[in-house]
């Protein structure tokens, strides 16, 4: 597991936790441009994320992520879900699958994982958004099958250990 990858300090989550760690890894690391991943629970909790990257381009706070700090990505991603949830619902759109916010320093997209919980990605402003999403999207279709809810529940009790 990379030094960038963190789940809630004391979680025993066993082959569950320990391949979703692998997947969000390979996600930080692999995809060029990523800067910071969280898994916020359908209940607004963080229950994965990498560290954000230090010295990442164009931002205006030090430690590379939004304000820096883990549980703001996770707040930032469960608060969007919510609002373009509650969109969805006065416009009888159905299901919102993907939100996508470009802003001068870097993108922040967030998609819906099955069960309700939400990946938020946090990228450089010129990250190629389709590779991105892509792997985003091969992400959700794996961890939506990871996300058992007694993996869930543990990934919540630990949750106020990250904040």
């Amino acid at each position: 597991m990379s030094s960038r990858t963190r789940m809630a300090p004391g979680t025993n989550s066993g082959r569950g936790g320990a391949d979703l760690r692998w997947l969000l890894t390979r996600l930080v690391e692999e995809v060029p441009g990523v800067l910071s991943v969280a898994v916020v629970s359908a209940d607004g909790l963080p229950l994965l994320s990498s560290q954000p990257s230090s010295g990442a381009p164009g931002l205006a706070h030090p430690g590379g992520g939004p304000s820096g700090a883990v549980a703001d990505l996770a707040t930032v991603v469960s608060g969007l879900g919510s609002l373009t949830g509650g969109a969805a619902t006065l416009m009888e759109g159905g299901r919102v699958r993907q939100t996508l916010v470009a802003m001068d320093t870097g993108n922040l997209l967030v998609m819906t994982i099955s069960d309700g919980s939400l990946l938020g990605v946090y990228t450089v402003p010129d990250a190629d958004m389709s590779s991105v999403t892509y792997q985003m999207a091969l992400f959700v279709g794996r961890a939506g099958h990871l996300l058992t809810p007694e993996l869930r529940a543990e990934l919540r009790q630990a949750a106020p250990a990250i904040r």
